[in-house]
């Protein structure tokens, strides 16, 4: 297969030309030449990558202003830390709070870094801009994008097999249509990166993806936001914050926020949806999740190897950051949504949900002078909802049931809680997460590891050089 470039030359269009061409489409729809940043065969100079946008924390403040987006409220959930008290030890259950991010336009976070990305792309000329995404971040950039008059495409995996959309999916089209993007709708497999990869090349739009420098830079100030409402409203940094962690962004862009407030004693714990038994890109799959982002679908596989993403180094690290990774069950997740409507008058959507539904059993372990702050929401709407959710659920085959979460099965049953003590958190191993980005760099090298790589890989997963060479000499053990 072959296409017409915008030079008018003749293109190869075959996966295998496509992806070799990948490193050039990517400097040229971003303007980051990341292969000044190599360091090694896996080391790259990262603090080097993101100042490289050019924006510091103010200016990204004040771009954000422009546009309308951050300066969200900070929500104290007082009845919902009563219920939590209720059934914590003495003593115990920590004052919760939230930010309230559905209160940007196009009603999360991911407007922040899309905000930066849109304002790079008109700045630099750009004729659009292109994102390959689920739908959160598709709506943020299609909403960008409107306001700055920009053309838009959305590319999204919406169907299986049998054309059939999952209704939270469906939903995130909708919005992304409402702001005038274009929407290239996939069923589910390999080839999003592919027709991504095409359609840059195509058309010359700006390359809005969530790994870039500029999106993640764009989540600091959410983090930074976090810090300044926390010390205006109690006197002091917050003890947590949880993140829902998907593709590592949020927790990246968040921790930095944090640590450029001075909130450097501040526990950064990252909360992910149990899906595990169920393959991301399963065509069979594809509709037995009841989440299409913030579970360990895409929370582990990130963790552990994140330049899968559709740039060549990615600017989510989340090992970097995290010092507490958590799940929490489907049924958790729907019974905590619940919970904030009707006890807080706030209906949001399920990300969000997710690091509350984490925080809320967190609560029970910390002292009622703790201040644990969950932070995003996300807007709700017909196909977010879980009432929506578990008739899909339900269609799939899945039982639905109450009682003790434990019972959860990922893509065979959800079980809602009966009462606040039986939510609960599970934790990750952040140690054997290391140990598995580790064996993937390890087998991609054939077992050849170099000084410089040896050194990052201490940095970029928060630890030790005798932990990385402890794991590697394992490795080689074992062959």
């Amino acid at each position: 297969m072959s296409g017409t470039g915008r030079a008018g030359r003749a293109r190869d269009l075959s996966y295998e030309a496509v992806m070799a061409r990948r490193a050039e489409i990517l400097r040229r729809s971003t303007g980051i030449d990341y292969e000044s940043f190599r360091r090694g065969r896996f080391a790259f100079d990262y603090e080097a990558m993101m100042a490289h946008t050019g924006y510091s924390l103010e200016e990204t403040l004040a771009i954000q202003a422009e546009a309308n987006v951050g300066r969200t409220p900070l929500l104290e959930l007082r009845n919902l830390t009563r219920l939590v008290r209720t059934a914590a030890p003495s003593g115990c259950g920590a004052r919760i709070f939230i930010k309230d991010e559905a209160a940007n336009p196009s009603g999360s976070f991911k407007v922040r870094r899309a905000a930066l990305s849109v304002h790079e792309a008109a700045r630099k000329g750009y004729p659009g801009v292109i994102a390959a995404t689920s739908g959160n971040y598709g709506a943020a950039v299609a909403s960008q994008a409107a306001a700055r008059n920009l053309p838009c495409i959305i590319v999204q995996e919406v169907f299986d097999s049998r054309g059939v959309g999952q209704p939270e999916i469906l939903e995130k089209t909708r919005a992304c249509e409402a702001y005038g993007a274009e929407v290239v709708q996939l069923t589910v497999g390999p080839e999003l990166f592919y027709v991504h990869l095409t359609l840059l090349e195509e058309t010359g739009y700006f390359n809005a993806s969530l790994y870039t420098p500029f999106s993640v830079s764009g989540i600091e100030t959410l983090g930074y936001e976090v810090v300044q409402d926390t010390r205006r409203l109690t006197g002091r940094a917050p003890d947590v914050v949880v993140i829902t962690h998907a593709g590592g962004g949020n927790v990246t862009g968040t921790a930095r926020g944090l640590a450029r407030a001075g909130a450097t004693g501040t526990l950064v714990v990252g909360a992910s949806v149990d899906l595990r038994g169920l393959h991301m890109a399963s065509d069979r799959d594809f509709n037995r999740k009841s989440f299409t982002t913030g579970h360990t679908g895409f929370g582990v596989p990130f963790a552990v190897w994140p330049d899968r993403a559709d740039v060549v180094y990615n600017a989510a690290r989340p090992l970097r950051y995290l010092q507490r990774y958590v799940t929490v069950t489907q049924g958790e997740v729907f019974y905590i949504t619940e919970a904030l409507a009707q006890l807080e008058g706030l209906e949001r959507g399920p990300a969000g949900n997710t690091s509350l539904a984490a925080a809320v059993a967190l609560a029970r372990e910390l002292p009622e002078e703790a201040i644990l702050v969950v932070q995003e929401t996300e807007y709700t709407g017909a196909g977010k909802h879980p009432t929506a959710q578990l008739t899909f659920a339900r269609a799939n085959g899945i039982e639905i049931r109450r009682g003790d979460p434990a019972g959860n099965r990922p893509g065979s049953v959800i079980v809602i809680p009966e009462d606040i003590e039986q939510v609960r958190v599970t934790d990750v191993s952040l140690d054997e997460l290391r140990r598995s980005y580790l064996r993937h760099a390890w087998q991609a090298a054939g077992g050849e590891i170099g000084p410089e790589d040896r050194a990052f890989f201490a940095a970029d997963l928060r630890t030790s050089g005798a932990f990385v060479d402890e794991t590697l000499a394992a490795l080689a053990a074992s062959r």
